[in-house]
């Protein structure tokens, strides 16, 4: 690769919109999309690269629906790029679209990139609630304007809906009561590493000024069950899940060594972007191997880091994305890095606020800004689906001796897992999470388990179930209480009720 090919951040831009929550400040994706840009081309020092724009990259927006979300961009930015796209829904795909930007620069393809993201998700929430319709009485676009929809597809196999668990707030902590069952971990244990990761990551996001909730916690409060702080789905309290209702956009402007001399970016402001590694597991979460773990993760954490020839350990910075806790609990793990060593510079999807797809722009952007700051290297991870599609990029502060060393095309990380039955009777459960109403009352609770030979069932029990949510919760004495005893790996008997399983102790 020609050193001038060399791919580089060089301009940086954020919003945070309408934290107040008014409809006098709500703004729609696209304005804050366009603010976000213009921002980015300031930091570049000048907006004449946005005319000159090869090609433009959106994340996924969900607050608001568009029929082409980068034509409207480019009309609004003067540009006329070869190359328009707008991302599936997925958490990933902010460091796989600039992966795959960066390598086109490399191979000369293009020469100037946007990769940007948007949501107003708070301002839709507000003007719902007030009766306002965006489009009638604010101007919003309406082509075709509204919420974006999301299909099933989106959100889960027909197996998982089925069973319940085709909601991120619902799999994640699931997840985490196998790991910890994995690690020989107490309920406890596992609960006060969430904390810990989650009180890290407030800190962080006190420190960012982008940040929608950036106020400092430590664990205790992070894991202590009170009204402010409900529990949703054990063992998660509010503080320890995703805050997908922000308005908040971020912007990415990245080009060639040589175009970036051009428009005069001084060689300190430019972030190289080494390149990455990403990868995907099952789809269907039921039929994956092992519930404890993520074989795409490991993929990409040791292809992005192979390639850099870097080990973790040497790196300055690691943002790892932090939606719920056991992702990062899981990357610190493999990494072999303290878990708050994966806080990294954003803040995580509770304090500094989780705006779907786009979240890991910011993470990307915070970074940026680190490495201009002095700091030498950084590894930016992101997550999509359900632990689903994981990309991860290196930025630095210096060009590879190589170049760009990316590999953007996803690798096929999926092994064989049990055969997915109807089985009843008794089992032994894999992973399991009791979900609770406003009021703190166990509503609902959704087990994955394996049977005698090694099959495995699914399910959720009929709302308002008591007597099965007191057999798989983690407190005995209700969820303000201290965690309980383990639930995986505890023998329970399974009974089918039409749609639904009752859960009973095994005698």
């Amino acid at each position: 690769m020609l050193p001038e090919r060399s791919p580089v951040l060089v301009g940086i831009g954020q919003v945070r919109g309408n934290r107040d929550r008014t409809v006098a400040g709500a703004r729609e994706p696209l304005r804050l999309l366009a603010d976000a840009v213009q921002a980015a081309a300031a930091d570049a020092r000048g907006t004449r690269m946005l005319r000159e724009l090869d090609a433009i990259s959106l994340t996924h927006t969900a607050s608001w629906a568009y029929d082409d979300l980068p034509r409207l961009l480019a009309d609004r930015l003067a540009a006329e790029p070869t190359r328009r796209e707008s991302a599936p829904v997925g958490g990933h795909q902010p460091a796989a679209l600039l992966d795959a930007a960066a390598a086109r620069i490399a191979a000369g393809e293009t020469r100037i990139e946007l990769v940007a993201g948007a949501e107003a998700a708070a301002s839709t929430a507000v003007l719902d609630r007030a009766g306002v319709d965006p489009g009638a009485d604010l101007g919003w676009t309406t082509d075709p304007g509204g919420p974006a929809p999301i299909g099933p597809d989106d959100l889960g196999s027909p197996a998982m809906l089925a069973a319940g668990i085709a909601l991120p707030r619902r799999f994640y902590p699931m997840v985490d009561t196998a790991l910890g069952h994995a690690l020989g971990e107490s309920p406890a244990e596992t609960m006060a590493a969430g904390a810990a990761v989650f009180a890290a990551l407030s800190g962080v996001a006190a420190e960012n000024e982008y940040a929608w909730n950036p106020l400092v916690r430590n664990a205790s409060e992070v894991a202590s069950v009170r009204p402010e702080n409900r529990m949703i789905c054990e063992p998660y309290p509010l503080a320890m899940n995703a805050m997908p209702l922000v308005d908040q956009a971020a912007a990415l402007l990245v080009t060639s060594v040589e175009a970036a001399r051009e428009h005069g970016v001084p060689e300190d402001r430019m972030v190289h972007v080494w390149g990455g590694a990403g990868a995907a597991d099952t789809a269907d979460v039921l039929r994956r191997a092992d519930l404890a773990g993520s074989p795409a993760l490991c993929s990409t954490f040791d292809r992005a880091l192979a390639a850099a020839g870097l080990a973790a350990d040497e790196l300055d910075l690691v943002d790892v994305y932090c939606c719920f806790p056991v992702v990062p609990r899981l990357a610190a793990r493999y990494l072999g890095l303290p878990l708050e060593a994966t806080a990294g510079a954003t803040g995580g999807h509770s304090a500094f606020g989780g705006p779907l797809s786009s979240y890991t722009l910011h993470s990307l952007a915070a970074c940026a800004h680190r490495i201009r700051a002095g700091a030498r290297t950084a590894l930016v991870h992101a997550n999509g689906g359900y632990l689903t599609r994981q990309h991860a990029v290196v930025l630095a502060a210096e060009p590879h001796v190589d170049g760009y060393v990316g590999d953007p095309v996803p690798h096929d990380a999926a092994e064989p897992g049990p055969r997915l039955v109807d089985a009843a009777g008794e089992v032994t459960v894999e992973a399991a999470t009791v979900e609770y109403d406003r009021d703190g009352h166990p509503a609902q609770a959704y087990l994955i388990a394996l049977t005698d030979d090694g099959d495995r069932i699914a399910g959720c029990t009929a709302e308002g179930d008591a007597a099965s949510a007191r057999t798989l919760t983690l407190f005995p004495d209700g969820p303000a209480g201290e965690p309980g005893d383990a639930v995986v790996g505890r023998r329970v008997r399974v009974t089918r009720v039409g749609e639904r399983i009752q859960v009973d102790p095994a005698p």
